[in-house]
C-alpha cells in the first residue's frame, strides 16, 4: 500500500503555522459522533492543544462578525474550509453562486485557501454504503462529466486568484477523484488549481503519499496531516466497509502513529519550499478516542519533528 516507516532527521519547515481540523472534535459527515459539541469546546481545546489556526467545521458560524469574534476569542486564524462541487451533474451558474458565498465568507476572514472536492454521486456520506477501489465497484465520471469538472474547477480557481485566496483540490475517499490516475489527470487538466496533500486519503486509496509528493510537490498549497492504520484500512478493503465504518474502527490516526512516514513528508515539503499550513486532521470516533490528548500528541509530534 505504502512504504514503511523509514528514519529521517527532523526538519524544519520554517514559515509554516500549524493548525487543526474541527473534525477532530466533532465530525461534519456524522452527526453521531460528537456532532453536537458547542463550538466552545471546541476553540477552546484547539487552542489548548497548541495550535495557531482552524478550519471551518459545522458548528461555526457563518456570519462574518460571529465568526470573527469566536475565533479571535480564542487567538485562533481562519485557514480555509471545504466546499462541495457538483460541477458534473449540476448547472455551473448555480454551482458558482454556491461557491462565491463561500469564497466570500472566508476573504472576510483573510483565510489564505479554499478547499473544493467534487461530490458528484460521492459515496463517504453513506453509512452504510461500501467503499470501492478499482474502475467497477465505484462511481466514476465519464468523458463529458470530465470536462465540465475540469473547466467549472479552472474557473473556479480565477475566481479565487482574483479573491486573494488559492483554490485546493481534495483528494478524497468515496469520491470520483480518488485513484492515483484521476488525481494526475485532474491536476493535469487543471493547471491553475493547487493541491491540498492528504497523506492519509491517500494512503487509503492505496497511494504512496511519497510519490505524489515528489510528482506533484510544486502544487501543493495546504497540507492535512493525518495517517493511517494499515490492518485496519486493509481490513475495509477486504470486507468492503462503508467509509463510516472505516471511520468508527480506526482507519485514520494521527502523525506520529499508524503507517505514513511524516519525516520523510516533512524533508520532502522543505525540498519544495512549502510555507503554507499543516494542519492535523484525524477523524475518529471522540467518544472512543478522546480530541484533546490526541491533539496535544499531534501537535507536539508536528514541533518536534517539523520544526515548527
Amino acid at each position: 500500500m505504502i512504504a514503511p516507516v523509514s528514519p529521517s532527521a527532523p526538519v524544519k519547515l520554517a514559515g509554516c503555522q500549524v493548525g487543526a481540523n474541527p473534525i477532530i472534535w466533532s465530525n461534519d459527515d456524522f452527526s453521531n459522533l460528537a456532532g453536537d459539541l458547542p463550538l466552545e469546546v471546541i476553540l477552546r481545546e484547539m487552542a489548548a492543544a497548541g495550535f495557531a489556526g482552524t478550519e471551518l467545521g459545522h458548528a461555526y458560524p457563518r456570519n462574518p462578525a460571529a465568526l470573527r469574534e469566536a475565533l479571535d476569542r480564542h487567538h485562533l486564524k481562519l485557514i480555509g474550509g471545504w466546499h462541495s462541487s457538483h460541477l458534473a451533474a449540476n448547472d455551473y451558474a448555480a454551482e458558482e453562486k454556491n461557491f462565491q458565498a463561500h469564497l466570500a465568507l472566508l476573504k472576510s476572514l483573510n483565510a489564505p485557501v479554499i478547499i473544493v472536492a467534487e461530490c458528484t454521486r460521492c459515496l463517504h456520506g453513506a453509512k452504510d454504503t461500501a467503499l470501492g477501489y478499482g474502475d467497477d465497484d465505484r462511481p466514476r465520471l465519464d468523458e463529458a462529466e470530465w470536462q465540465r469538472v475540469s473547466a467549472g474547477l479552472g474557473r473556479f480557481a480565477a475566481l479565487a486568484a482574483e479573491a486573494g485566496l488559492r483554490l485546493v483540490y481534495h483528494h478524497h475517499m468515496g469520491t470520483v477523484i480518488q485513484t492515483e490516475a484521476e488525481l494526475d489527470r485532474l491536476l493535469a487538466d487543471v493547471p491553475a488549481m493547487d493541491l491540498l496533500f492528504d497523506s492519509g486519503h491517500l494512503a487509503f486509496a492505496g497511494i504512496d503519499p511519497l510519490a505524489v509528493l515528489q510528482r506533484h510537490g510544486a502544487r501543493v498549497a495546504h497540507v492535512h496531516l493525518k495517517s493511517l492504520r494499515r490492518e485496519v484500512a486493509e481490513r475495509a478493503r477486504r470486507e468492503r466497509w462503508s467509509f463510516y465504518r472505516a471511520v468508527v474502527e480506526g482507519v485514520f490516526t494521527i502523525p506520529g502513529e499508524g503507517v505514513v512516514d511524516f519525516p520523510a513528508i516533512f524533508s520532502g515539503l522543505a525540498r519544495h519550499h512549502y510555507r503554507g499550513w499543516l494542519v492535523v486532521e484525524a477523524e475518529e470516533d471522540p467518544v472512543r478516542v478522546p480530541a484533546l490528548p490526541k491533539a496535544l500528541r499531534a501537535r507536539a509530534y508536528v514541533r518536534n519533528h517539523a520544526g515548527v
